[in-house]
């Protein structure tokens, strides 16, 4: 794949010589060859020119689920990869909500030979325990050889503290990361949003944050006692973010992300009772938002996510109480992103990350290979259905204002242009 870009503003606070410059970028054979002000274009190659190009090292989202294997109606790993390619997304971590399972190191080559020949690369994780069942460890070694970057039991609850304690140890042997999601599902209960004055006027049950503080303050316990890498996925909570903010003061190895959609609605958007704003966890207050953007600011929270989740037709258009969980996210997460931050800063939300699952950082230099992101930062407009691009079109974000368009990658010697 050749391909020349025209006159793309660099945005790279990494490296400050090409930072905010207009520059040419001639790639050859997936390897950026030259880096130039002016780059003349060599016969039989593709100039790309863009409105108001800029150009940024490829982005990189750590929680993205597809369907397949089992639920390919609500979308396959060749479509997924090629929406997330759209939205501005070279790498992506896969959630491990399929059926089956992946809780095998042959699962995990599955996944992975399903995701070849793409320009968005996929990195699987792998279930903490059999079936997600939370009773008994995976074959956490054995996936991590195969190529899992990580182990998480989706969206459930780790209710045996000793088991976390047991995957802790155990992952240390060959410096494994373990997820454990932010909830306690006692507490919990039958909630469906937010425990506060919304839920109380809709008549909907309660998620209280004590649900989550509990369950973190619980793991950040276990952690301090084991030792390990923790991460704790899509918080939610003002609380949450003062608990980590004390864990990470006293040297514990623990890392954390947050949804966009936590960022960019409350819970005053459940008034009209549209099920896809239910989410796991819920949208929070404004005053949680606000907390979770200023961890995101000061580092506490080390990155951001889409927290993609396709839901047929079927298990969202039924009553409140009844739908499952999950909103689209790829496709609008640079966009209200960048509604909600600077563009140095959204820019460098949407590239960081990768260094916690031991995936290579890429470099935006001559000789390295080419892991780019073209966007245009500039331009509001209203996202709309057709602006969706996976099979389901369960997105929340539908009628939201948003600014900026992603125009598509370069990556693994392929485009999405």
């Amino acid at each position: 794949m050749n391909i020349l870009l025209k006159s793309a503003k660099i945005v790279c606070p990494e490296n400050k010589d090409l930072h905010l410059k207009k520059r040419d970028i001639l790639i050859k054979k997936g390897v950026i060859e030259k880096i130039g002000a002016t780059v003349d274009a060599p016969s039989n190659i593709k100039v790309v020119e863009k409105e108001n190009l800029h150009v940024s090292l490829g982005w990189f989202d750590s929680s993205v689920s597809f369907g397949e294997p089992g639920f390919e109606e609500r979308e396959t790993i060749a479509n997924g990869l090629f929406t997330a390619g759209k939205s501005g997304f070279t790498d992506i971590v896969l959630n491990p909500n399929t059926h089956p399972v992946p809780d095998t190191s042959s699962d995990v080559v599955f996944l992975k030979e399903r995701g070849q020949g793409k320009a968005t690369k996929l990195y699987p994780l792998g279930t903490l325990t059999k079936n997600a069942e939370g009773i008994d460890l995976a074959e956490l070694f054995d996936m991590r050889n195969a190529g899992a970057v990580a182990f998480f039991d989706f969206k459930k609850q780790i209710s045996n503290p000793n088991l976390l304690k047991i995957a802790l140890l155990y992952a240390q042997n060959f410096d494994g990361l373990v997820y454990s999601f932010p909830q306690d599902g006692d507490i919990k209960g039958k909630g469906v949003a937010n425990e506060g004055e919304i839920s109380t006027k809709l008549g909907l049950k309660g998620i209280p944050a004590l649900s989550e503080e509990l369950q973190i303050a619980r793991d950040l316990y276990i952690l301090e006692y084991t030792g390990g890498k923790l991460h704790i996925p899509t918080i939610s909570s003002a609380g949450s973010v003062k608990l980590i903010a004390e864990a990470k003061k006293k040297g514990l190895d623990v890392s954390c992300s947050v949804a966009v959609h936590n960022l960019f609605f409350s819970d005053e958007t459940l008034v009209g009772f549209d099920t896809h704003f239910k989410v796991s966890p819920p949208l929070r207050t404004k005053s949680d938002c606000k907390a979770l953007i200023k961890g995101l600011k000061n580092g506490t929270i080390d990155f951001v996510t889409s927290d993609h989740i396709p839901m047929d037709i079927e298990h969202k258009r039924v009553e409140f109480d009844n739908a499952k969980n999950g909103s689209l996210g790829l496709e609008s997460a640079f966009g209200s992103l960048n509604t909600i931050f600077e563009l140095d800063e959204t820019i460098s939300l949407l590239t960081k990350g990768r260094e916690r699952y031991q995936i290579d950082s890429p470099k935006l230099e001559e000789g390295a290979k080419a892991c780019l992101t073209l966007f245009n930062p500039e331009g509001e407009y209203v996202f709309e259905t057709n602006d969706v691009l996976s099979t389901s079109k369960n997105s929340m974000f539908v009628g939201a204002t948003l600014k900026g368009k992603v125009y598509g990658i370069i990556h693994n010697d392929l485009s999405t242009l």
